[in-house]
């Protein structure tokens, strides 16, 4: 299960309302508009939003991945040429949290068909359910989304604890959301850094950050992505910035992305 050149990326957070969702399809968007190619898994298996910010209704879901005779092709959706989702249901119990058996069917399907993008990004649940936990392990890099609310940051931390502590995870990257200022985003950025450092002896990365913007409440009223509904806005600047940092690191860490697998083994985690 060698991942090639596949990278894995976990997004998440502590709390919903962040923007998390919003980040991982027009993060995807940017990587595409950079000539990668990127799969996006909707992973939020209680509140699925991706086909919500797209306006589509797939005739397919990962409820029907789980199912004999299904093929990951087969549920794949197409958003643009090398830019594709495998949309989520809501509110289906035995996907909201997965024993081992689903996992292993679930991911035993995607692991082929993801090994053909330059990018697999998870669009996890927020919180600290187990399988969220379970599926921030897999994954190569870890993005936690944040904003300066306070709420957000404790989340967050709790989140950050958990993985450390229970699943021996202990690598993030941090994106601060709706951010006013680039000062704002810093503070935001190093109170969260702070704790980690004190308390779990974690070093937290900050990958950058993202202006509040009104054109993306107006994007997601329009269910196109921002990048592609108003592409000079300021969160949209941001967005590439980001991307343009996740490209790098691909690059400069081929070896080492060739070593690992895109997805580590779920039964042993």
């Amino acid at each position: 299960m060698n991942s090639n050149n596949t990278l894995s990326l976990a997004i998440m957070s502590g709390k919903g309302g962040v923007g998390k969702t919003n980040i991982v399809l027009n993060l995807g968007y940017a990587l595409h508009q950079a000539e990668m190619t990127a799969m996006l898994m909707d992973c939020d298996l209680g509140l699925a939003n991706l086909d919500v910010l797209l306006g589509i209704s797939p005739d397919r879901n990962l409820h029907d991945l789980i199912q004999n005779g299904v093929d990951a092709e087969d549920v794949l959706y197409p958003i643009e040429d090398g830019f594709d989702m495998l949309p989520a249901t809501s509110g289906v119990p035995e996907l909201v949290e997965m024993d081992e058996d689903i996992q292993e069917i679930l991911f035993t399907k995607l692991i082929t068909l993801a090994g053909e993008y330059d990018y697999l990004m998870l669009d996890l649940g927020a919180g600290i359910s187990q399988t969220v936990l379970q599926m921030a392990s897999l994954t190569q890099l870890r993005i936690v989304v944040v904003t300066p609310e306070p709420t957000s940051l404790t989340d967050s931390y709790a989140m950050i604890k958990v993985l450390a502590t229970q699943h021996d995870v202990k690598d993030f990257l941090v994106v601060v959301n709706q951010a006013t200022s680039a000062n704002e985003a810093k503070q935001t950025f190093e109170r969260l850094a702070a704790a980690c450092k004190n308390f779990l002896n974690i070093e937290l990365r900050n990958l950058g950050f993202i202006h509040q913007d009104s054109a993306l409440v107006d994007s997601v009223r329009h269910q196109t992505p921002l990048l592609k509904h108003a592409p000079n806005s300021k969160a949209s600047n941001d967005i590439r910035q980001l991307a343009s940092k996740i490209m790098r690191y691909r690059q400069d860490n081929k070896e080492r992305i060739a070593a690992r697998p895109i997805l580590k083994d779920l039964i042993s985690s």
